[in-house]
This record gives structure tokens, C-alpha cells and sequence, in this order.
């Protein structure tokens, strides 16, 4: 019998890469938002999970576009027209976390960050990583506890080390600040 049966399965986690900006020309094609590097790079996590604006989610395959230098340009099966691309602008672009390669040592997916548990290195926790920020200087996780932080993500001069075996990561912080 299998134990798991009856049981939800978890949510899959899908990660943003990239948004449609609006209509490129008149055959149908759009322009991208690409957070992937280089942009052109999005074309190959396929397939896509599209979420409109209202929320509604819809899975897309055989994307292919370009970087033009000004924009990223791709034609999506099934939109033939201005008015249809004009009508995905605000689309979300989004790829199961599965979709993505390994990072390479050192380095981490946000996703993957979300939800672990944040600890002090005397064993204080500090509450949960909500999500993470991109400050320009360097990258912030936004902690969720008795009140909400804001830690620098600094290796190893704040965060001293990150466990996915026991989902924490340990910092060199003051619980008090």
C-alpha cells in the first residue's frame, strides 16, 4: 500500500525568470523583461509557466526569441497578432525550480533560501527567511520571527553557514538589533 496516498503532495516551487513587457511589432511577437544571464539565457528553462496578471496560469512550450541589445524579442506559439501579444503584457514568466541547474558552490537559488530557519551562532532564532531582497550592495533576507528583520547575506561575515540538510542557516547577528 502506499503511505503517501491521500497525502497533498507539496507545492512545486516555481521561480520567476522574466516578465512580457508588451507587443513587439505587428506578427505577434513580444518584448521580454529577462532576469536570467545573458537575458536570451530564459529561452532555455522551457517550459514556461505563464501567469497573467489576474492570476490565471497556463503552461507554454517552444518559445524562441532573441536579444536584440535594446530588448529581449520572443515569439510564443499562439500569438499571432499585435493584440494578442499586446494582451500578455504584465505576463509572468515563470520555470519549476527542478528546470534550473544546479548552482555552483557557494551560491544559492532564493527559492531554495525561503523558509529555512534563521538561527544566531549562540542558537537564538530569529524566525523564518520570508523572502530576499537585491539591494545593489548586496543581497538582504527579509526574516519573519517575533518581528521582521532585514540581514545582509554576507558570507562569511553575517551568514556563517547554510544547512538544506536541517533547513537553517546560522548568522553572526545580534538578536536584539
Amino acid at each position: 500500500m502506499n503511505e503517501d496516498a491521500g497525502r497533498p503532495s507539496p507545492p512545486r516551487k516555481l521561480v520567476l525568470l522574466g516578465r512580457v513587457l508588451g507587443a513587439f511589432g505587428v506578427r505577434g511577437d513580444v518584448r521580454l523583461e529577462s532576469w536570467t544571464e545573458p537575458r536570451a539565457q530564459i529561452f532555455r528553462y522551457q517550459p514556461w509557466i505563464l501567469r497573467t496578471p489576474s492570476g490565471v496560469e497556463r503552461e507554454l512550450a517552444g518559445a524562441r526569441g532573441r536579444d536584440t541589445g535594446k530588448h529581449v524579442v520572443a515569439t510564443l506559439p499562439g500569438c499571432d497578432d499585435r493584440d494578442a501579444a499586446e494582451a500578455m503584457r504584465g505576463t509572468e514568466i515563470l520555470v519549476p525550480r527542478e528546470t534550473l541547474p544546479p548552482p555552483a558552490a557557494g551560491e544559492y537559488y532564493w527559492i531554495d533560501l525561503e523558509g529555512m530557519r534563521v538561527v544566531t551562532v549562540e542558537g537564538v532564532v530569529l524566525g523564518e527567511v520570508a523572502h530576499m531582497l537585491s539591494t545593489g550592495a548586496n543581497d538582504v533576507m527579509v526574516v519573519r520571527g517575533e518581528r521582521e528583520r532585514l540581514l545582509p547575506f554576507v558570507q562569511p561575515d553575517y551568514v556563517t553557514s547554510v544547512d538544506f540538510g536541517t533547513g537553517t542557516i546560522t548568522v553572526d547577528w545580534d538578536p536584539e538589533f
